[in-house]
This record gives C-alpha cells, sequence and structure tokens, in this order.
C-alpha cells in the first residue's frame, strides 16, 4: 500500500542555515513531506560540532545533527567563489522555499541576500531568521538565543529562582526550536498567500520577537503600569497552592491550584489535613496568601513524607491540577509521550527521537531518517538542478564543490 500523501510532498526547499533555528524550520518542513537540500561551507554546517563545544558532556552520537539535519540532503557550496554563488542562484530559480539566518552582511558578502534571489524566482519564499530584526540599530548584530530570545527579551531575569539569585541560563536549543516553529508559521503562512496570488517573498522573524512573545504577559504588564514584585524564595512564595514541593524521595512536583473554591478542600483530604479547613488562617483564598509561607511549611512536611509515586495517584483521583518535575531520566519511558507522539521511533538513532510539536489528523510524518554526510548528495542535488556530469566533475575539481567519498559517496557522479 502506498505511503499517504504529505503537505509537501514536492516542496524543494533549499536549507542555506546555521545552528539550530533555522535548519529546525527546515526539518519540519522535511517531516511533512518537503525535499530540502542542506547548502553547507566547505568545512561543514557548525551544527556538525556543535556535541564537541566545550562545557558539553562526552558523547559517542552526534545528537544535534541526528536531530535537526534528519532526512536532509547534503550539498557543499563554496559560496566565496563566483561559481558557487552561481549554482546557488539557479538553485534557488527553482525552488519553493529558501532558508537562511546568516548574519545580513554575510548574506550581501555571498550573493544570499533576498535583494539578489528573489527577482530570479517570484514564487521563491524567502525565509529570514535574524537575531534582532531586518532593520533597525542593531539588525547587522549577530546573536544566538541566549543572548537574543533569553537575555534581551527579559526572561532570563524573571525565571531566576529569586531575587537573590543570579540570572537564570538556559539550556541548549531552549529558545531556537520555540523559534524554529514561528518561522515554519511564516513559511506555511506564506505558502498559503503564495496560493492566492502566485508570488513569494521575504517572510521571517527574530529571536528577539519570539523572546518577547514568550515574555509576553509580563512584557505587556509593565507597559500598562504594573510593576512585578522580585520574585521570593519557594519558601516564602506568595502563594502556597501555586509552587513547587519536594517529596520523600527528593522528586519535585509543581503544584498549581487555580480554582479554590473547588479544589481547596479537595486539596487537604488528599494531604491529610481536612481540619485545616476550619482554620481561620487559611479560610479564604486572601487569608491564605497572607498566611503563605505557614502554609508552605505544612505542605513541604506532608509531602516529604512520601515519594512522589505515593502522591501523583491520588492528587490525579482527586482533580487536583499538578505537574511532575521531570527529569532527562524519565523522558525516554514516558508513556503519555510516546502515546502523543511527541517521542517517535528512530530507525537511525537511538531508538527513539524528538517528533517536531505540529500535529495534522491522518497526515503521518515522515519516519525519522538519517542526517547526511558532508556533501553526500552533492551531484546528485546538481543533477537534479539539471547539470550535466562533466559540469559536476568540473566544479568538483575546480573546488566550487565538495562531493563525500568513501562509503558516503554518490554512486552514480
Amino acid at each position: 500500500m502506498p505511503n499517504p500523501p504529505r503537505p509537501f510532498d514536492g516542496l524543494k526547499v533549499l536549507d542555506c542555515a546555521s545552528y539550530i533555528a533555522g535548519p529546525a524550520a527546515a526539518t519540519m518542513l522535511s517531516d511533512f513531506g518537503a525535499d530540502v537540500v542542506k547548502i553547507e561551507p566547505p568545512s561543514g554546517d557548525p551544527l556538525r560540532t556543535m556535541y564537541r563545544l566545550p562545557g558539553t558532556p562526552p558523547a559517542e552520537r552526534n545528537y544535534p545533527w541526528e536531530l535537526d539535519s534528519r532526512d536532509k540532503r547534503s550539498l557543499v557550496l563554496d559560496l566565496k567563489q563566483p561559481e558557487g554563488q552561481a549554482v546557488l542562484h539557479r538553485l534557488a530559480a527553482q525552488a519553493d522555499v529558501l532558508i537562511t539566518n546568516l548574519p545580513l552582511a554575510v548574506r550581501r558578502r555571498l550573493a544570499l541576500d533576498h535583494h539578489t534571489l528573489l527577482p530570479l524566482n517570484p514564487r521563491l519564499i524567502y525565509a529570514s531568521l535574524t537575531a534582532y530584526g531586518e532593520s533597525g540599530p542593531e539588525a547587522e548584530k549577530a546573536g544566538f538565543d541566549v543572548t537574543a530570545y533569553w537575555a534581551r527579551s527579559g526572561l532570563m531575569d524573571m525565571v531566576r529562582a529569586d531575587q537573590s539569585a543570579a540570572p537564570s541560563r538556559p539550556v541548549a536549543g531552549m529558545g531556537d526550536h520555540p523559534s524554529a516553529v514561528t518561522l515554519f508559521a511564516a513559511i506555511t503562512t506564506a505558502l498559503y498567500q503564495r496560493e492566492r496570488t502566485g508570488r513569494g517573498g521575504l517572510v521571517g522573524t527574530s529571536l528577539l520577537a519570539n523572546g518577547l512573545w514568550s515574555n509576553s504577559v509580563q512584557v505587556q504588564a509593565h507597559m500598562s503600569g504594573v510593576t512585578y514584585p522580585p520574585r521570593l524564595p519557594r519558601e516564602r512564595a506568595p502563594n502556597a497552592l501555586n509552587n513547587i514541593y519536594r517529596c520523600g524521595d527528593s522528586r519535585w512536583l509543581n503544584l498549581i491550584v487555580l480554582n479554590e473554591a473547588r479544589q481547596w478542600a479537595a486539596l487537604l483530604q488528599v494531604l491529610g489535613y481536612a481540619d485545616l479547613a476550619d482554620d481561620e488562617r487559611f479560610a479564604t483564598s486572601e487569608v491564605r496568601q497572607a498566611h503563605s509561607a505557614q502554609l508552605v511549611r505544612l505542605f513541604d512536611r506532608r509531602f516529604a513524607e512520601h515519594d512522589l509515586a505515593h502522591w501523583r495517584p491520588l492528587l490525579d483521583a482527586a482533580g487536583i491540577t499538578f505537574g511532575l518535575i521531570g527529569t532527562l531520566a524519565d523522558i525516554p519511558d514516558d508513556a503519555q509521550m510516546r502515546h502523543a507522539g511527541a517521542l517517535v521511533p528512530s530507525a537511525h538513532g537511538p531508538g527513539w527521537t524528538v517528533a517536531n510539536p505540529v500535529y495534522l489528523d491522518g497526515v503521518p510524518q515522515r519516519p525519522p531518517g538519517a542526517a547526511p554526510a558532508l556533501g553526500q548528495h552533492s551531484a546528485a542535488v546538481l543533477r537534479d538542478a539539471g547539470y550535466e556530469p562533466a559540469q559536476i566533475a568540473q566544479l568538483i575539481t575546480r573546488g566550487v564543490v565538495l562531493a563525500a567519498t568513501g562509503s558516503n559517496a554518490d554512486p552514480n557522479p
């Protein structure tokens, strides 16, 4: 039985991006059927070596590359040479989407800017990801998610444990992958618009804009004259019903009781504190907040009496909203993540991998495949673009194109 069609079957995408957010958006298109050509410099996309950066744990597998480059075809192209730029322009003239997050000045230097490419193909969607936006005094400034998304937006300051703690550092890709979803949304919106108008154009987003969007509730509050007080230590949280608690096995859970009228009494029953229902210190939401520190101490004492496995079914049965504070060790065996399709089997990795978060009912995503070796598909991509074997050989000889050798070589160069 043939595989069911996917939304982007036949879509031609050029991934001229580096590191995480841009390539991850291309991966999402590939997951839904697009043919993604990864255009890399002769030294390769720096994402290939990210897993060896200082501070990262020793690893046998190139896990970032496998995650964000799955099912792509690699073309190594030296865009510093005019012949390399000519190849890119030929590919762009035939493509549907081009994604890049290179700095604006680098794009101009490599003839990869939208002013150069869009006139070659009026249907091309040029998807641009920048650190700080397409215009303004810092448009040319380079940045990563940790600087533009987290630090500049106020998130790094606001998610610190408490006012006395240092600003919190994010983990790798924590702002890049959400920004990739935004870029994917911009591209799909542009594809819909192209169906109506027949024309492509420049679309994009920035790490800065995504960071602000993530922090928008607090940002809008501040711009509306609302002052958020400095975050207090969890022991003095302003609302004991919206706080984290450590269980007897040192596992943590996050209690979120917003409907206090319905859930307060049920929570007390679960915790064995039914007598507190008549305690004047905790009789209403307002006085509970006034005595929050006392309530936190009571909850701390009770949660510490049993392991997390004891509390989870009791809280669930009582309809109390809470969240397990998971660890990386929990995730591979998380049955809900597998059933929900957030984790999917992979034949070219450690057995399971992370799916992109977009779900279309009845439309299966492409099963995660291998990420390409450097230059693995160079000759094949050029053949698809109409280059003759002699022309391909000449480009390889001149160092304009690099083709893989050995076991990763194209069998039909």
